[in-house]
């Protein structure tokens, strides 16, 4: 297979778009969900778009095991992963007294450790090799604490740390490892988090925009992407000078549904 990418949560959203935009490089894939029927589905669409080979590895990255089993199919089949897109991953709105604890620990579970070791498993041979890209979705949500998803953020605020450190690690070794932080996005994430009726998925970005950026600035070897520019101006010009109880209030009412109404 030629320049492997492999994607996770691929069937969907960012995680999808970023499955395109690979292919129509003609670069090859393996693309990880739960589901067989969609991944099944994605990979015809793949094959006959852009005459790339795909494989398809459907599981549920929060079992125990999972990664590695998709690093021993990567070895047993003979492929070498050169692109590792750590899409996966999902969020819950609600206040942390009241959320469900075995959805909480399945969200830590894919959001941060299933990234952690997925990048640990195939990140050393990337270094071997002396080439590999690594993008990371992230989230703008990394920038500040969440109330109302209070552990959603604080996973995403720690994809964002470890993708800066790391890349600060392979730093000269051919490596480089991006954040992607998309802000809202339209992709079934908003469903899942109880979110669609939120002012902040009000006027969402396209994954397809997303996943584009995201990709452009793997390529360049940015460190940090943010996919929309009002997001991004308010991130990084007006969050730092906001008294931090003020910002997580603003975070609050944007996540209610229609902005905080009762």
């Amino acid at each position: 297979m030629t320049d492997l990418g492999l994607v996770t949560g691929a069937s969907s959203g960012i995680g999808r778009a970023l499955a395109h935009e690979h292919a129509r490089r003609g670069r090859d894939l393996l693309v990880v969900a739960r589901r067989q029927s969609e991944l099944d589905d994605l990979a015809a669409e793949l094959r006959t778009s852009y005459g790339v080979s795909v494989s398809v590895f459907p599981r549920d990255l929060t079992e125990a095991g999972s990664r590695r089993a998709l690093a021993d199919y990567v070895a047993e089949h003979g492929l070498t992963v050169d692109y590792l897109f750590n899409n996966a991953g999902f969020g819950r709105t609600g206040d942390f007294a009241g959320q469900d604890w075995s959805r909480l620990s399945e969200m830590i579970e894919l959001n941060v450790v299933a990234v952690t070791e997925l990048m640990h498993l195939f990140l050393p041979g990337m270094i071997a090799r002396g080439r590999g890209r690594i993008l990371n979705t992230s989230s703008t949500a990394a920038f500040m604490p969440g109330p109302g998803q209070a552990v959603y953020f604080a996973t995403k605020a720690f994809v964002n740390s470890v993708s800066k450190a790391v890349a600060a690690e392979v730093s000269g070794t051919g490596v480089t490892v991006t954040a992607l932080c998309p802000g809202a996005v339209d992709t079934g994430f908003a469903d899942t988090a109880d979110m669609a009726d939120s002012l902040l998925f009000k006027s969402a970005g396209s994954a397809a925009s997303t996943a584009r950026q995201g990709y452009t600035a793997m390529e360049a070897g940015r460190l940090e992407v943010i996919t929309e520019v009002g997001m991004g101006l308010m991130i990084k010009g007006l969050l730092p000078f906001t008294p931090e109880r003020l910002s997580m209030e603003i975070i609050r009412k944007l996540q209610s549904p229609r902005g905080g109404a009762e």
